[in-house]
């Protein structure tokens, strides 16, 4: 049997479209597809992200959350990412390095957390 993540849905508020479009298609140069037609009265706003979906669904804001939940892009250049990402005004957070993956975690406009990474080996080899 195969088991694979399809898709990760995160929330954004309402009337934040321009936004969203901004952040996930223009800078992070995602790629947006079309949801179903039946889900048009949700306002969700899809991106392809590699191999699995990017879901980003309208949702009143429930305060600040502080957690770890996170998704994760794996880009060529973590570093080239960087200099794109502060260039443009988005923070940067370091965090406990991993060997052979070099990370660091950024917020949304919406306040959902990213990490970025580059897979240079497989830490457990290491």
């Amino acid at each position: 049997m195969s088991v694979r993540i399809q898709h990760v849905s995160i929330p954004r508020p309402p009337g934040s479209d321009a936004a969203a479009r901004h952040f996930y298609g223009e800078l992070l140069g995602l790629e947006e597809i079309p949801p179903p037609e039946s889900l048009h009265d949700l306002k969700v706003i899809w991106y392809r992200l590699g191999n699995t979906e990017l879901h980003i669904l309208t949702e009143e804001p429930q305060g600040q959350d502080h957690s770890g939940r996170h998704f994760c892009i794996a880009v060529d250049d973590v570093e080239a990412w960087r200099e794109r990402l502060q260039a443009a005004g988005v923070a940067v957070v370091g965090t406990t390095p991993i060997p052979g993956r070099p990370r660091y975690f950024i917020r949304d406009p919406f306040g959902n957390m990213i990490e970025l990474t580059t897979i240079e080996s497989d830490y457990l080899a290491l």
